[in-house]
């Protein structure tokens, strides 16, 4: 672990693989506003083009975890560079698609890419950045795949105004190339991760993974995920049902939310280097969002306070998300990180996946009133699993400690 590494080299890190998560992001995002044009251009149905978006994502969900064992066991280094590569020239590969199958094709390729960026984001940031600043660090990562995740849809559709997809998506593809030249450029400043190989002994990977604590951080992640995505997707028709609120103050109410959580990873970054409450300030955060989700659902408001409310609640779930991280580093033995990492984060898009339909049978059967205390529920039950975790970890590093002769 580099204990006392120079502010200048970890802001260089942070650079790189900063760069590389927002590029990962960016190309998930970057296809969607090209459904209208490739539904006249190759005569597809809305589905069938959402199912490019769906094998990108899918894909990188279920590779996260043995592409972590791969990190673990070789480096991360040379995945990083040739996953970014990988992404960027699929994406590049799409200008010259002859029809739709070649599109699936390349958004498949595209996600085997995509699964490498945190299993390696995670194992070099944990390896590289000094302790003392790793929360920060982990809250810029978080900060830079949101920023990716924005700029995606408004920079295609604002290229797509002046030239044809074909260029527009050569040329974005080809951005990756400088990136992944870059990072292999820089590697020496990267120290040498520790390999699971060359770890003390202890549990195999697969007994981590299935471990008590681990399992209880994923239930975390993927509960967390799955309250997000519901207030996320919903909230708008949510809104609109239960209280008659124009669509414009509505999306205002989304926008505000998507915002503060942006925001807030920066918030949660700067606390979790300055102090070791994390338990606590997680605790208060998730209850504070619940309980700002239950009233934006059961109390009528001025159209002017509901983006307010929902600011406050997108900051809590925001600033709850570093430290949460610290936390699974913290209970992470050496040499584990990728794997763990990829596995646990893997909730996250699992969440996202299984959250909208229950979640809209809802209001098809008109239970719009559930919504939201449904998803305070799910952000109440995550606490349970982290309260547990944190616990379950600290007895597993206390099992870990050798006593002296």
């Amino acid at each position: 672990m580099a204990e006392s590494a120079p502010p200048g080299r970890d802001a260089r890190i942070l650079a790189l693989i900063g760069t590389g998560h927002c590029l990962s992001h960016f190309y998930m995002l970057c296809l969607p506003p090209l459904f209208l044009v490739w539904r006249e251009e190759f005569g597809v149905s809305f589905a069938e083009l959402g199912l490019a978006v769906a094998l990108m994502s899918g894909v990188t969900a279920a590779l996260q975890t043995p592409v972590g064992f791969l990190v673990d066991r070789h480096g991360a280094r040379p995945f990083l560079v040739g996953g970014i590569l990988l992404m960027a020239l699929s994406i590049a590969a799409m200008a010259a698609s002859p029809g739709y199958w070649a599109i699936l094709l390349l958004a498949i390729v595209s996600g085997v890419g995509n699964s490498v960026i945190h299993p390696a984001d995670y194992v070099i940031l944990g390896s590289a950045i000094d302790k003392s600043r790793i929360g920060r660090a982990f809250a810029v990562h978080t900060f830079t795949g949101n920023l990716g995740f924005a700029f995606g849809p408004p920079v295609i559709a604002a290229m797509l105004l002046v030239m044809d997809w074909r260029p527009a998506l050569l040329i974005l593809g080809l951005l990756g190339v400088p990136v992944a030249a870059a990072v292999f450029w820089q590697c020496r400043i990267l120290p040498r991760t520790v390999k699971a190989k060359e770890r003390a002994a202890g549990p195999t990977g697969r007994e981590l993974l299935l471990s008590r604590p681990i399992l209880l951080f994923f239930g975390f992640f993927l509960l967390s995920g799955m309250a997000g995505t519901a207030f996320q997707a919903f909230s708008i028709a949510v809104f609109g049902t239960l209280w008659g609120t124009p669509v414009a103050v509505a999306s205002l109410a989304l926008t505000g939310y998507m915002v503060g959580a942006t925001g807030g990873v920066l918030v949660g970054g700067w606390f979790a280097d300055r102090s070791t409450r994390h338990f606590a300030f997680i605790v208060g955060l998730t209850t504070t969002a619940a309980a700002l989700m239950v009233a934006m659902g059961t109390v009528p408001m001025p159209e002017w306070m509901l983006p307010v409310v929902s600011l406050g609640a997108g900051l809590a779930m925001g600033a709850s998300r570093t430290p949460r991280d610290v936390m699974l580093k913290d209970a992470v033995p050496p040499g584990e990180m990728g794997k763990v990492f990829g596995f646990v984060s893997s909730g996250l898009p699992l969440g996202q996946a299984v959250t909208p339909v229950p979640f809209g049978f809802l209001i098809d059967f008109g239970l719009a009133w559930l919504v939201m205390p449904a998803a305070a529920g799910l952000l109440m039950a995550s606490l349970f699993c982290m309260g547990s975790a944190a616990g379950a970890a600290r007895q597993a590093r206390a099992a870990r400690v050798v006593p002296a002769e």
